[in-house]
């Protein structure tokens, strides 16, 4: 008759985390390429000026408009006879009371007045213009 003999199993007391390391290196790499994502989406060249930055982020319902002439509310298309109704369920959405925006240096001065008289006319009080500052370094906003 064969005996089977018993393995012995010893308890491993070190720890492979080569495994590890490499999915946290590649959830990195991930984040890193999206963080600058989730600003906002549309690219506008924002005219630069030398306003003191406001201290609070931007909270507010942003409206954005481009350089090929397209307006965004939160980053939406919106055309400017719906803009009324875009930014009340923005605001709705966001509880706020505030509104930012954000026009690239190409738009025409008359556009954007437009808009803010338009806001003006909904009663929004608290309006805010998007601008760079004038050596580049960070967004201010005026």
């Amino acid at each position: 008759m064969h005996r089977r003999r018993r393995r012995d199993y010893k308890a491993m007391a070190d720890i492979n985390i080569a495994n590890l390391v490499d999915v946290v290196l590649v959830l990195l790499i991930i984040f890193m390429i999206s963080a600058p994502l989730l600003q906002s989406g549309i690219e506008v060249n924002l005219p630069k000026t030398t306003a003191a930055p406001i201290k609070n982020e931007m909270q507010g319902v942003v409206i954005t408009l481009d350089a090929k002439g397209g307006m965004y509310v939160n980053d939406k298309w919106t055309r400017l006879d719906q803009l009324e109704t875009a930014v009340k369920d923005a605001m709705k959405a966001k509880a706020t009371e505030a509104v930012y925006v954000r026009g690239d240096s190409t738009v025409v001065y008359g556009v954007a007045i437009n808009v803010i008289g338009r806001l003006k006319q909904m009663g929004v009080e608290q309006i805010g213009l998007v601008t760079s500052p004038a050596d580049g370094k960070s967004k201010s906003k005026r």
